[in-house]
């Protein structure tokens, strides 16, 4: 299998940026919602890239102390082979190990909370009813700092 490449985020990835987006999340962003992300700088905005084909993305911003993890998806066909880990690798050296972080993640989506708890984020709350498509709940999770957490 050919090897993933990762790199800032461009406006010329979002058709394929929001490809994704359409399949895998009920309440998909809108391409202002991406333009808008990708136009602050204190962002971090990652592409996932195999064979010159975008396979995931990951967007980050920045509040004061704080890395507020915004969205992360991966092509469905190319789920649960490494992608949103390496994605959240290169999150972690770019933010530097004394970073914080934060999310916000469905409760139902087990998958996904297991991989942050395997990167040290830890259960931190709920935000009742935070998902308007459904009305389901968030688990709010944080990460304080890398420096003695590695997956």
């Amino acid at each position: 299998m050919n090897e993933i490449r990762l790199r800032r985020l461009a406006y010329s990835d979002l058709p394929s940026v929001l490809a994704i987006e359409r399949r895998s999340f009920g309440t998909p962003w809108s391409l202002a919602m991406f333009v808008l992300e990708l136009s602050k700088p204190s962002g971090i905005c990652l592409a996932a890239v195999r064979d010159d084909r975008l396979i995931g993305y990951l967007v980050c911003s920045r509040y004061a102390d704080v890395w507020h993890l915004m969205n992360i998806a991966v092509h469905p066909e190319v789920r649960r082979e490494g992608v949103a880990r390496s994605l959240l690798e290169q999150l972690f050296t770019e933010a530097g190990d004394d970073a914080r972080y934060t999310l916000e993640v469905r409760t139902s989506n087990q998958g996904a909370i297991a991989m942050y708890e395997r990167f040290g984020f830890r259960r931190a709350g709920h935000r009742r009813r935070y998902y308007h498509d459904n009305g389901e709940d968030a688990l709010i999770m944080w990460l304080e700092t890398r420096s003695v957490v590695e997956a």
